[in-house]
């Protein structure tokens, strides 16, 4: 073999492709991975705000239940290679795990930087590392035969695998660009589109309110014309420059399309009922009842959010609390059980944490990650049409079909 000549060529080396490489590498083949920034796994040091949601701590069945595009597409993959799998693969490469509310999986150090050297060290082992750019897929007789770079080169193998990832982070790689290479030998893309993305508001006060967490509230999204919420769940969110993000403001955007017809209520006190609620504020009324209405809530309500809440409850500052009627009292316990937020637009697809859309799944064939349009191409990873909500879904979703594809190529 000359020094361009593979069994196996990977493009992209994120989570999918490190763990494609690292399988195939074992199974004795010679494999060439390509990452256009030489630095591997750059998307993986950012993710979970730098502590990395690895996995979930969960079943092959409840995973499936959480992939919002295609779940059924995933099935072999998801049992292949599960998330106990994942959870004792890093295990023995010697990085304790914890497992958090949700079934959201961590390092126990709290650094994505531990994950990521992991992987790295045991997929690079026998790997060729290659910092090149690939432009094209090399097509002969009807099947690949490797691909073409920027520098000028081309690398030869009879297996090739895409794993470019999406287009939500440019800077890390996920730039959209193997699309263009699937689409150039004949495969369809399903239109990318952000998917766990913050949202924009119309509420002024959201942007007052930037940079203060709200933990155990319950967020609904709710549909024009519909009794029932899209989605409900208990959480962490966060109020920004621009107006809302967090866990459940971004597993609320993969139920969404666009944000028109759409609203959002927040339970700022899930744990309590409306009546619970309403003895609650009577008894801090009378402990403060001759306070004005703005000093009485700060046993309630985080003290960034009082003033927020005062304007909006449309009963005045500086009114003496035992002058609040048994009505205002109801409409502010109103308020705070379904506290209304307008979405109005998602950040751009640049911000998203995974891209929705991406190479169609019905002609790749869900057993090998094989092509089904040109044979001795594979496909692992965001860069097909396969999202799920946040929770460590989507990092296993790589993970499950990157070791698919390298046990078949």
């Amino acid at each position: 073999m000359s020094n361009y000549e593979y069994d196996a060529i990977i493009i992209g080396g994120g989570p999918a492709g490190l763990m494609c490489a690292g399988t195939a590498a074992r199974r004795g083949l010679r494999v060439l991975l390509c990452e256009q920034g030489g630095r591997t796994a750059r998307k993986l040091r950012i993710t979970g705000k730098g502590r990395c949601n690895v996995t979930n701590n969960c079943s092959p069945e409840e995973l499936l239940r959480k992939i919002r595009s295609n779940p059924r597409f995933m099935y072999s993959a998801a049992y292949a290679w599960t998330c106990q799998d994942t959870m004792d693969f890093f295990e023995e490469l010697g990085v304790p795990l914890k497992t958090e509310r949700g079934g959201r999986v961590f390092p126990q150090s709290d650094l994505a930087g531990d994950i990521a050297r992991a992987l790295e060290g045991w997929a690079l082992e026998n790997v060729t590392l290659a910092e090149e750019k690939c432009s094209k897929l090399l097509v002969e007789d009807g099947a690949v035969k490797g691909v073409a770079c920027k520098s000028g080169r081309e690398y030869f193998a009879p297996s090739v695998v895409l794993a470019t990832g999406g287009k939500s982070d440019p800077r890390t790689g996920s730039d959209g660009s193997g699309y263009k290479l699937a689409r150039n030998v004949g495969h369809t893309l399903v239109e990318p589109r952000a998917s766990l993305i913050p949202m924009e508001t119309a509420e002024d006060w959201c942007r007052e309110l930037t940079g203060l967490s709200l933990r155990n509230v319950t967020l609904s999204l709710w549909q024009q014309g519909k009794k029932k919420p899209a989605y409900s769940e208990i959480g962490e969110m966060l109020f920004t420059h621009f107006g809302i993000s967090g866990p459940l403001v971004l597993t609320a955007s993969s139920y969404m399309k666009t944000c028109e017809g759409y609203s959002i209520t927040i339970d700022l006190k899930p744990g309590l009922t409306m009546e619970q609620l309403d003895a609650r504020l009577l008894r801090d009324f009378e402990q403060y009842t001759n306070k004005d209405f703005r000093n009485a809530l700060g046993d309630l309500l985080p003290k960034s959010m009082i003033p927020v809440m005062v304007a909006l409850s449309g009963i005045g500052g500086e009114t003496k609390v035992h002058q609040i009627t048994r009505q205002q009292r109801s409409d502010l316990c109103a308020l705070i059980k379904a506290l209304p937020v307008t979405p109005v637009a998602f950040r751009p697809v640049e911000e998203a944490i995974v891209t929705a859309g991406g190479i169609s799944v019905k002609e790749i064939d869900p057993r090998t990650m094989q092509s089904k349009v040109m044979p001795g191409l594979f496909f692992a990873g965001e860069v097909m049409d396969l999202d799920a909500t946040t929770g460590g879904y989507n990092l296993q979703i790589a993970f499950s079909t990157g070791r698919l594809a390298g046990e078949n190529l």
